[in-house]
């Protein structure tokens, strides 16, 4: 084919098709038409090696329980009602005969408050985590125990389930003061409904009984589980961002001690979590756990050394936040923080003659772990009080170690006044990192793939710290793949990025969605980490500019019936109205008599009370009730909103589709302390416009909303309160193209998140290249999930033999496709 008529062949009529401007052919309900044009004789951004990493916070039972191979759940006896209402010091642990936990001078050490007390002849048997114990045929497992007992006790320790033995049982001879005492299980059968017993022939006190599998990742004692080690390895991570999230900037900033009253309810303070395990303090988890901190610094420094990723570790501000937003005013508290702070970089890289650096080695690790980046502080939703105390910890980073970046934050959200101010405040400071944290529809970063396009160039970089899309569906890989080829493009400004959560355990969870589940005997990838595995794996080292055409895009106005909810809230409503543009009434309610005309779509409990409709339910949350045409718009709508009781405000909808297409303006959202509009598409939602705000208890509020086509302007008692406009096309075919320095490989990374395949023109705009390229693709059905039995989202590798300066390429329906061509 000649290159004249490949220029005005198939390329004009991409062109052509795509901008509306000729009949489309008969086959376009199958097949959309594109053209990507490289230039490879242009410089793109550099890419650093450490693009992408992975973010690793103990929630999801993600610690213990997970990537912590210790088998034996609450195995100091140190559960409390602090963590979970439902948790005693015997929580997962059954005695037989006659045993309690005893908090006294007895104890094995101060930071290890209870310990059991157990009678001559009784036994405690743990049940693990999820259904038992896990243990393999053949397999090793070393058991331990801190013990303190009269000379001759025996203690008997075995492992067995319903069917019988699973291991040779063990005994122990105990004597004297406390002593650590360890034995070898040999598995006789594979079971994941084990139970590990310890029985005791005179009256015995035992701590940290303890059973690991011998096999952990890299062999590592107090090691970590080999598959769910091996699934961060096979990313090839740049960084390890650890251990928080909300760890880090919820509760006290206490230390663990007498003076502190052992306080519990702690930020997660690195100090408290190296030296030997039996003497690390416990804490209770933000997520409605307990951590024992088995898992701590020092594991976390060696788990992102034996994966050659960058450790990246979040330290306390003193200002709290994840809805408690407070900042503590203590001077000396702070200086301890960020004394804390300088000691940890030691800890990191300070040669064994120096006080934290000979702790390490202590450890087992006298070379350094090469520190280079620390965060302070995580999504702070009070900017002011963050960033004074930022400034502080800086100061004195930079004063000590200057070639230490430090990161700071832009709030919880991915706009809005914290995250305006934040920023101002961190480009007036010329701060050299910012961590952004959104989770955010599919539509959302369908729509956003330029969102970094017009930062600043010249002001700080960005870490996008926490990001994913609301779902674990291959849409939603999709709906990131095209935001990722965004980030790469913007490569000179998003310095660092990872998806978050890492980790989820199916029976205990939090949040979600989540990169990996997991239960006690498997593991398994979901969609959104197979798109992380394909990005990760073949980042390149430079952008290669290129252009692609679009997808037309045909918007039509804002339309929807109208609904009223609350979350965790009772609270009245009255005089809805509801009138078209020209003022003719389409709703009128005004309850004086029944609630006919809605219907109820979510929890809680409604009924008319004295004229007005109420919710009583404090508990519920979304207990949506809509009413009128989906195919309304151009609409005003007024209702008189009251709060009785609860933790918020009002959730007024409009734009109503379904259960899970719909907006509302959220007031006194958030622990009634901000006011947004939030889409929700498919059931992910995003926020459009926010605002700091709260909702007073028993007053009355008029709240009118005014929707005109794509733009809608908000009213709260006849003040305009803000409007948005949403009208940002969702573009469906995106593409980036990088060049990778080692093979020479042209990397070009296609994203088609629609149900119609896209054949594209490409052109490379005149580069040498082989005929043949290799292809990994992703393709399956948007709503596929992976599970621990099947797994739908899987790549496929190929090799594709069309390859020439220009050549044509169909990009299946719903796909991620990465050809890597190969330069001459």
């Amino acid at each position: 084919m000649s290159r004249t008529r490949w220029r005005f062949g198939l390329a004009a009529t991409a062109f052509l098709v795509t901008a509306g401007l000729m009949p489309a052919p008969a086959h376009a309900e199958d097949t959309a038409d594109y053209a990507i044009t490289v230039d490879p004789t242009a410089k793109g951004a550099k890419i650093d090696d450490t693009m992408y990493g992975v973010f690793f916070e103990d929630i999801n039972r993600a610690a213990d329980g997970g990537l912590y191979a210790e088998l034996v759940q609450n195995r100091s006896f140190e559960y409390s009602t602090d963590d979970n209402r439902s948790y005693t010091p015997l929580t997962s642990w059954t005695v037989d005969g006659t045993g309690q936990v005893v908090n006294d001078d007895g104890r094995l050490n101060a930071r290890n408050r209870n310990y059991l007390s157990l009678a001559a002849g009784s036994a405690v048997t743990n049940a693990g985590y999820n259904t038992g114990v896990h243990v393999e045929e053949g397999k090793k497992y070393d058991f331990s125990v801190w013990a303190r007992a009269e000379s001759g006790t025996t203690l008997t320790v075995s492992l067995q389930d319903a069917d019988g033995s699973l291991a040779t049982a063990r005994q122990v001879a105990a004597k004297g003061g406390w002593a650590k005492y360890k034995a070898t299980f040999t598995a006789t059968r594979t079971s994941s409904d084990g139970r590990l017993t310890v029985a005791s022939s005179a009256a015995a006190a035992l701590d940290m009984v303890s059973l690991f599998p011998r096999d952990t990742y890299k062999h590592q004692a107090n090691g970590l589980r080999k598959d769910l080690a091996e699934k961060i390895a096979a990313l090839h991570p740049g960084f390890v961002r650890f251990p928080g999230g909300c760890l880090v900037n919820t509760g006290s900033m206490e230390d663990y001690s007498e003076a502190s009253d052992w306080q519990r309810k702690r930020s997660y303070q690195w100090k408290d979590t190296v030296g030997p395990v039996e003497e690390r303090a416990t804490n209770s988890n933000f997520w409605g756990y307990n951590q024992s901190y088995g898992l701590g610094y020092y594991e976390y420094f060696r788990l992102s050394e034996d994966i050659g990723a960058m450790p990246l570790p979040v330290v306390p501000a003193l200002v709290t936040g994840c809805g408690q937003n407070q900042a503590v005013d203590d001077e000396a508290l702070l200086k301890r923080h960020i004394q804390d702070t300088l000691d940890l970089i030691e800890f990191a890289n300070g040669p064994v003659t120096s006080t934290w650096g000979k702790k390490r080695a202590r450890m087992g690790h006298p070379k350094p772990f090469h520190l280079t980046h620390i965060e302070v502080g995580n999504e702070e939703n009070l900017p002011v009080e963050f960033f004074a105390r930022f400034k502080e910890f800086r100061a004195a980073i930079a004063a000590k170690y200057p070639d230490i970046t430090v990161i700071s934050n832009s709030g919880p959200d991915d706009a809005g006044s914290t995250f305006d101010t934040a920023w101002q405040l961190n480009k007036d400071a010329k701060v050299d990192m910012v961590d952004e944290h959104y989770y955010n529809s599919p539509q959302w970063f369908l729509q956003n793939n330029d969102r970094y396009d017009s930062y600043d160039r010249s002001g700080p970089k960005v870490f996008l710290g926490e990001y994913a899309s609301w779902g674990n569906a291959f849409k939603n890989g999709l709906a990131e793949a095209a935001f990722m080829t965004g980030l790469e493009r913007n490569a000179d400004v998003v310095k660092l990025a990872s998806y978050a959560p890492l980790f989820a355990n199916e029976d205990y969870v939090q949040w979600q969605p989540d990169l990996v589940w997991f239960n006690n005997h498997a593991s398994w990838n979901s969609a959104n980490y197979e798109v992380q595995k394909l990005f990760m794996t073949n980042v390149g080292d430079r952008v290669v500019p290129s252009t692609a055409t679009g997808t037309p895009s045909l918007t039509g106005p804002i339309a929807g019936a109208v609904g009223l909810s609350t979350w965790a809230t009772t609270a009245a409503y009255d005089d809805v109205k509801v009138t078209d543009a020209d003022g003719n009434s389409l709703l009128s309610d005004d309850f004086s008599g029944d609630a006919s005309q809605w219907t109820h779509t979510g929890g809680g409990s409604w009924s008319v009370q004295d004229g007005q409709y109420v919710q009583t339910d404090v508990a519920a949350e979304n207990t949506m009730v809509s009413a009128g045409d989906t195919d309304w718009h151009d609409y005003d709508l007024h209702v008189k909103a009251t709060k009785k009781s609860g933790k918020e405000g009002f959730l007024v909808a409009f734009g109503v589709k379904d259960t899970g297409n719909y907006y509302w303006w959220n007031l006194g959202g958030w622990n009634n302390t901000q006011s947004a509009v939030e889409q929700a598409v498919d059931g992910g939602k995003s926020t459009l416009i926010s605002k700091a705000g709260s909702v007073e208890t028993g007053r009355a509020y008029d709240i009118d909303i005014k929707v005109r086509g794509r733009q809608v302007t908000l009213y709260l008692d006849g003040q305009e309160w803000g409007s948005f406009t949403d009208d940002k096309p969702a573009e469906p075919f995106r593409q980036v193209v990088t060049k990778d320095k080692k093979t020479g490989d042209l990397i070009v990374k296609v994203v088609n998140a629609q149900s119609t395949a896209a054949r594209t023109a490409i052109d490379l705009g005149g580069a040498k290249v082989a005929s043949k390229a290799r292809v990994t693709m992703l393709t399956a059905d948007p709503d596929a999930v992976n599970s621990e039995t099947e797994t739908p989202v899987t790549p496929v590798t190929s090799t594709f033999e069309g390859v020439a300066d220009r050549f044509a390429y169909t990009f299946p329906a719903n796909s991620v496709t990465f050809l890597r061509i190969r330069q001459r």
